[in-house]
């Protein structure tokens, strides 16, 4: 039993069996559990207030009669048209970008293997940007670009950084450098195109949610939340992965097969996440490791990540839109988010290091 002052929080026995007959059983992390419905529960808090502030506030009434198909004409336009795909598409897309992390961070067996730090999401990026600008592409040829270009980065950045294998560290360091020479290119990309897309692409590319719709955010909406159980499916092996491939395949794991898919499904999540709002920067870093602390677990888990992401873009996104004299990309506020992480990990590794 642990004492009163030990400062930690006690959630009772670490797994809990749920049984329905004798045939069927769920074992049960009960700290990610825990840890999950919380962070349900504050994504519902700030889906409600996000629904209902704003320019126009919506009282509790007003919502109750919008609900039930009573509410007047504006409120319900308000509500129904602006607020609610922005809110959906924040809890969904923040779900998505906290699994991808989680997956690249445990491939790389390293935190800083986030997709946007090692250039995954730049490459979207970039992929995005060349459909958009020069080829005036449809939202299907943008997702499709976002994806060849989170490809194609994948690739660029693991064969420059093999060297008889690869190596975490250096995998990271290699991503780091694409994903700055990507930068670049974006930069030039923009400077190019004439003014009315540079200014979009510009407030795009700081990863923004404003303005976003049902035409854009349903079907990417849907795509995602069928992408990211199946990407949960893999968690298991993922674990099994970050035990090193010796030991993965003394474990019977499929090494080879289990690594492509999780990369293939980590770039689909980003790619789709990027082609609808552009790149939400450091949410996917700081994601995983906020849910590995909450937990208390020894590796990643794609549960508690998602749930995490979630809560941390949309509480994101209601600081953007709502704190602020006007608002700003909801970008600006992760990367305060994530960049603050960021410097909170490198101290602490060289703290452990010089120690």
């Amino acid at each position: 039993m642990s004492s009163p002052l030990s400062g930690r929080v006690d959630f009772g026995p670490a797994r809990l069996q749920i049984r329905w007959g004798s045939r069927f059983s769920i074992v049960a992390n009960t700290r990610v559990a825990a840890v999950t419905v919380v962070c349900l529960v504050v994504c519902l808090v700030a889906f409600l207030v996000s629904v209902v502030t704003g320019p126009y506030p919506v009282s509790t009434g007003e919502l109750i009669d919008i609900v039930s198909r009573q509410g007047k004409p504006f409120p319900t336009k308000v509500v129904l048209e602006w607020r609610l795909p922005r809110a959906v598409a924040a809890v969904v897309f923040g779900a998505a970008l906290g699994v991808s992390g989680a997956v690249f961070q445990s491939l790389t067996r390293n935190p800083l293997g986030s997709p946007d730090v090692i250039g995954f999401n730049t490459g979207a990026f970039t992929g995005a940007l060349i459909s958009i600008v020069f080829l005036s592409g449809s939202a299907l040829t943008t997702i499709t670009f976002a994806f060849i270009g989170g490809i194609a980065t994948a690739v660029a950045v693991y064969l420059l950084a093999y060297r008889s294998g690869v190596d975490g560290f250096r995998f990271v360091l290699v991503g780091v450098g694409v994903s700055a020479a990507l930068s670049a290119v974006n930069s030039l990309i923009v400077l190019k195109a004439d003014t009315r897309v540079a200014l979009t692409a510009s407030i795009w590319g700081q990863g923004s949610l404003e303005n976003l719709r049902w035409a854009q955010a349903a079907p990417s909406t849907l795509l995602l939340a069928a992408m990211i159980p199946a990407t949960m499916a893999i968690g298991r092996h993922l674990r099994q992965l970050e035990l090193g491939d010796d030991h993965a395949r003394g474990t019977g794991a499929r090494i080879e097969p289990t690594r492509l898919a999780s990369v293939v499904a980590g770039i689909g999540l980003i790619a789709l996440v990027t082609s609808v709002c552009g790149p939400v920067a450091f949410l996917a870093l700081a994601a995983p490791q906020l849910a590995r602390v909450l937990t208390a677990s020894a590796g990643t888990n794609l549960i508690a990540s998602a749930a995490v992401g979630g809560a941390l873009l949309i509480i994101a996104d209601l600081v953007a839109g709502r704190v602020f004299p006007s608002p700003v990309p909801v970008g600006i506020v992760t990367v305060v988010i994530g960049g603050s992480y960021l410097t909170w990990l490198l101290t602490r590794r060289i703290r452990i290091r010089t120690s």
